[in-house]
């Protein structure tokens, strides 16, 4: 053997480590010399792209990333030694909070991050609203509704989600309305983006969507004093079976449960609709985060616990408004893990999740979707 020759690389080699001359093809693009394997056995065993992250550190430094970030732009995984449970990642800094021109009436959070009046009527039964309110909650639902699709028409592979609370930011105030998520307890953006195995409360960043990935827009809006609240999750590109499978049971397990929606219907038996969809479509549904009432109030009673045999309290009134909002994981797990920025739920098997959320009003005979879209062709 001359001195010339290179050993294989692997650790584990079953032939000694002869001198060999099968190249990492990533390596040989990025012009890195030495990675090579006796065979495709020491290959796949030990090259990152196919099962570790050992030989990718190699790959990343060539190309100025760290195992942290993409690191040549300044960006960066703000919590290196998290267990993430699934391949997601944050890629901070987070651009600046965007601002709201000073006529636009604010929530009472808006500069404290306190929703002191929400705080105060926690204990509140659920209200009836009067004819004029009614009014009110029409209106801002059909604006929030109106973002929403906006910020959706720019969804598509190589997008930031930065970019889509860009998006939605500037389409609230461009009707002279507030974006509600904006500092209620300190959350930092104007919407919520949650890609994947993001259950809800995702922090809209640097990172881009990329071909395949799904991701929730959840858009509520402030104006005249009212919140219209609405979400849909959409696939960037194209996406899996098993997204479009989970994206169609969450969107049928909703339309369900609004056609139970009537005066005197119990608000505890709207899981009972949605959780034979999940099970049907191997989903679980997700228990600690419920559909809410909503008006003057961003959150407020009732809590609609979204899963069967709940025991949530109450019937529906007339002039009642509030959220129905599932939350679907793929699989059997519908429990909840949190990353360290106190806001981004994650599924805790990494496996996807989607959520489909209207704005309803009871009515004296039915129920009116305040914020009611457009049938989605993906979801037939």
């Amino acid at each position: 053997m001359s001195s010339g020759d290179i050993l294989c690389q692997s650790n584990s080699c079953i032939n000694g480590n002869p001198s060999s001359k099968l190249e990492c093809p990533t390596c040989s693009k990025l012009g890195i010399k030495g990675s090579l394997f006796c065979g495709q056995e020491c290959f796949k065993a030990n090259c990152s792209c196919l099962t570790t992250k050992t030989h990718k550190l190699i790959h990343d430094l060539a190309t100025g990333k760290t195992p942290n970030g993409p690191g040549k732009d300044g960006s960066y995984d703000p919590f290196p030694t998290f267990n993430y449970a699934g391949a997601l990642r944050p890629v901070y800094p987070l651009s600046p909070r965007r601002q709201v021109p000073a006529h636009i009436k604010r929530p009472d959070y808006a500069e404290s991050g306190i929703p002191m009046t929400e705080v105060r009527k926690a204990s509140q039964p659920p209200r009836c609203l009067n004819t004029e309110e009614q009014e009110k909650m029409r209106t801002v639902c059909r604006m929030a509704r109106e973002v929403l699709d906006i910020a959706a028409s720019h969804i598509r592979p190589g997008v930031t989600t930065d970019y889509i609370d860009e998006i939605v930011h500037n389409a609230t105030i461009e009707r002279n309305a507030y974006p509600s998520p904006l500092n209620y307890r300190e959350f930092p953006k104007s919407v919520c983006t949650s890609i994947n195995e993001t259950i809800c409360h995702g922090i809209p960043d640097r990172r881009e969507l990329l071909d395949g990935d799904i991701v929730n827009v959840d858009v509520t809006v402030f104006y005249d004093g009212y919140h219209g609240d609405v979400n849909e999750t959409y696939p960037v590109g194209k996406v899996d079976e098993d997204s479009l499978k989970l994206m169609r049971a969450a969107r049928r397990s909703l339309d369900e449960a609004i056609k139970l929606c009537k005066p005197g219907a119990l608000f505890r038996d709207l899981g009972k609709a949605i959780e034979p969809i999940a099970r049907a479509s191997q989903c679980a549904v997700v228990r600690q985060y419920t559909g809410h009432g909503i008006n003057d109030l961003f959150h407020c009673n009732p809590n609609i616990p979204h899963y069967a045999k709940n025991k949530a309290t109450g019937t529906m009134k007339a002039g009642m408004c509030f959220t129905i909002e599932p939350m679907l994981n793929l699989g059997t797990n519908w429990d909840v893990y949190h990353w360290p920025d106190n806001w981004t739920a994650t599924t805790v098997d990494g496996k996807r999740s989607a959520q489909f959320e209207e704005t309803l009003l009871i009515t004296e005979t039915g129920v009116e979707i305040l914020t009611g879209g457009k049938p989605r062709e993906d979801l037939t």
